[in-house]
């Protein structure tokens, strides 16, 4: 198909049904392809799919739904599942909150953490809780602020200078609210929204990390899978309720909706909705998209992280205290990792991008069929085609510059301290986002979490790979602060010798001087010597010519986007669902397993066996010994499911999912919660480009898996109790 040559609109046409039919299916009866925004709930005939709840039970304005229970947690979801605050999410969500606390001596990540009263919950160190109060679209409001007079540059500080005006209004208005303004169709719609911030986040319970994570990423991404997903947090407030940082003072946050735990479960081909936070997803985008992200970003991200865990994980064999130090990151980045193996799989296998050019090839036969609509759009797809031909020829250097400050610790913190003392001479309004007011408290409270899990071997280790990627750098694509470096000699023996007098001289790992360096003029930043800071100096004009470059190309794409989903939607005859971007959205479908290969059929359902069959001496397989002397004993109590006659571990569906759905509540047909999902399935990691009712699906781990452990394993009925599972 790739090679067919044929020019006949109509053919075009027919090829493109066929082809859009092929990648993402029939709309089925349970199922649809689409995360529903607030703004189209309204619209969905819920109980034909199965549901016993209606879109006002989800959402009502200026009435208790739902989505009151539905929390954003940094990256992942949350509910809460008590009327004191508590709040379910995933283990891997919670991981911070205890391995900030962690040490050799009381290793919370090993053992688990169980506070068994409110006085021990701990605090949970920068973690945030939003909630949904409002939405409004102000698409008018911010493509009232560009004309097609300026350049592209131009346009895109335009509309970042809108959307920051917006939000410092609306918060000067809501004083202790979240405003935050979404693109939903790039360059052609957006939305306001309004959330409840509250600050204080305490851990209750997070299982031990054979548990939390059993499997580890040997099943990242894997079905069957086994893990016990899952950890209890609060959320507190002022004694007037009000959003407040952290006090002893504060009490627990009281919400306006918790959800109803159903400790009975569900079952296979029960109708099953997920309400969360979904990150992104790249849907509408072009085949030039796809065949960069295929070609040049993903391989780069993919093989970089693969070769940072496994330094990182060889250096904390030897000793668990720079282990602790090192396993946020590790998850971090394996997680990435692998989910990026798996979509460059899946893009192979779909041969997705060679299906997007003959879908575009359709919608281009389409758009010169009618003269007005070529003078509209008959150069979209090729004005396209060329800033992703740039993008292309600019990838190693682009990458190698956002991956340098984000590889070193000791280089990011000595860039954010010499930048934010540009950006806070600056008003406000005209400030990178996280140095506004609004925001730099976070960053700090960023930087202070980043030294505390600074370990300076692997520091070194990964800021020399960097600098030696970059001295192999194309002449035309050189970065001068490093050319200064190595100039002259050998290349690996000047970089040596750079990183070790920076790291022998340079204070910034120290946390009080970092702190303090934050608060300095830029007169100041100058005369302080640090190797650091003067290395973030020279490249800082690297970064803002990086900087420019995308606001001009984020320009182009905003208009051409625009027009590329506006006549999409008319050759398809059909508005679309807006791509996901960390908004909350519906998806619904039904608990059901799928043929993941030729003669192969994968149950919906895993019981507490297969974790028994998996369980062996080493990591990441290594059982709790109680828990497996409760599967010895038929300890199942009230969670046993009565068909499998065992406990439900996890579960899977063919809802449509994407990261940043960690977290989220799996709900049955009367909006009880019945698992917390955690993960897809491999061939599922192509959602992000492509959802297919034959392959993409999503995993829960079950309620009452949960309910079990928490009660037998951890013995905190106190827990089950709050939740009203009596």
């Amino acid at each position: 198909m790739k090679n067919h040559k044929t020019s006949t609109p109509i053919i075009y046409y027919s090829i493109l049904i066929i082809l859009f039919t092929y990648l993402f299916g029939n709309i089925p009866s349970f199922a649809d392809e689409g995360m529903y925004p607030l703004s189209e709930i309204h619209k969905l005939n819920l109980k034909a799919k199965g549901l016993k709840v209606s879109p006002k039970d989800i959402y009502n304005p200026g009435h208790v739904g739902l989505i009151d229970a539905i929390v954003n947690i940094g990256g992942c979801t949350g509910s809460f599942i008590s009327p004191d605050g508590l709040i379910i999410t995933n283990h891997h969500c919670a991981f911070g909150a205890v391995q900030q606390i962690s040490t050799k001596e009381n290793d919370y990540i090993t053992n688990g953490f169980l506070a068994k009263n409110r006085e021990e919950e701990i605090p949970a160190k920068g973690f945030s809780v939003r909630i949904v109060d409002s939405y409004k679209d102000v698409s008018k409001e911010i493509l009232g602020a560009v004309n097609d007079t300026m350049d592209l540059v131009a346009r895109t500080k335009a509309i970042d200078k809108k959307i920051k005006e917006i939000i410092v209004e609306i918060e000067k208005q809501n004083p202790g609210k979240r405003a935050e303004v979404s693109e939903m169709f790039t360059g052609r719609s957006y939305m306001l929204f309004i959330y409840t911030f509250l600050k204080d986040v305490r851990a209750v319970y997070i299982p031990p990390r054979a548990i939390g994570e059993f499997g580890g990423e040997d099943d990242n991404w894997v079905w069957p899978r086994h893990t016990g997903d899952f950890s209890f947090i609060r959320a507190y407030a002022a004694p007037d309720g009000s959003p407040a940082e952290y006090s002893p003072d504060n009490i627990p946050y009281h919400p306006k909706k918790y959800l109803k735990v159903n400790p009975n479960g569900v079952n296979e081909n029960d109708p099953v909705f997920i309400l969360g936070y979904p990150g992104r997803t790249y849907r509408h985008r072009s085949s030039y998209y796809l065949s960069y992200e295929e070609k040049m970003r993903m391989p780069y991200v993919a093989d970089l992280f693969e070769w940072e865990i496994m330094t990182m994980e060889n250096t904390g064999k030897s000793d668990r205290a720079i282990a602790i130090k090192l396993d946020g990151k590790i998850k971090g980045l394996a997680n990435t990792m692998k989910n990026y193996r798996g979509k460059l799989q899946g893009m192979n296998r779909l041969y997705l991008v060679d299906k997007k050019q003959e879908e575009e090839k359709a919608l281009q036969s389409f758009i010169e069929a009618i003269p007005k609509r070529k003078q509209l759009y008959g150069t979209v797809l090729e004005e396209l085609g060329k800033i992703y031909d740039e993008l292309s020829l600019r990838a190693n250097y682009e990458l190698t510059l956002d991956y340098l400050l984000q590889s070193s610790s000791m280089l990011n913190f000595g860039y954010t301290v010499y930048e934010a003392a540009r950006e806070l001479k600056k008003p406000d309004i005209e400030r990178i986002g996280s140095y506004m007011d609004r925001n730099f408290t976070r960053t700090k409270e960023s930087l202070q979490m980043s030294e505390e899990n600074y370990y300076g071997p692997i520091d070194k280790i990964f800021l020399r790979e960097m600098l030696m990627r970059a001295s192999r750098l194309p002449q035309d694509k050189r970065i001068p602060a490093i050319d200064s470096i190595i100039r002259g000699g050998d290349v690996e023996t000047a970089v040596n010798q750079f990183i070790e007098s920076a790291y022998k001289s340079s204070k910034l790992n120290d946390k009080k001087f970092l702190m303090d360096a934050l608060t300095r003029s830029p007169e100041e930043i100058d005369q302080m010597n640090d190797p650091f800071i003067e290395f973030a100096k020279a490249l800082y004009p690297s970064y803002q010519q990086l900087r420019e470059t995308r606001q001009r190309r984020e320009g182009a794409l905003s208009k051409l986007s625009a027009l590329y989903v506006d006549v999409k939607e008319q050759f398809q005859k059909k508005d679309f669902i807006p791509d996901a971007n960390s908004t909350l959205r519906l998806t619904f479908g039904k608990i059901e397993g799928y043929s993941p290969a030729d003669a192969l059929y994968a149950s919906p359902i895993t019981t507490v066996r297969g974790i028994i069959e998996k369980t062996r001496s080493e990591e990441p397989y290594n059982t709790p010994q109680k828990l497996i002397d409760l599967y010895k004993a038929k300890n199942f109590g009230r969670y046993m499911h009565k068909k499998l006659k065992d406990v439900p571990v996890a579960l899977l569906y063919n809802l449509d999912t994407t990261g940043g759905n960690s977290g989220s509540p799996l709900l049955n047909a009367k909006g009880e919660i019945v698992g917390v999902n955690f993960d897809r399935a491999y061939g599922a990691t192509i959602n992000d480009y492509a959802w297919s009712e034959d392959y993409s699906r999503s995993i829960a781990v079950d309620i009452r898996y949960v309910l079990w452990v928490t009660e037998k394993f951890a013995g905190a009925e106190h827990l089950l109790k709050e939740m009203g599972v009596n």
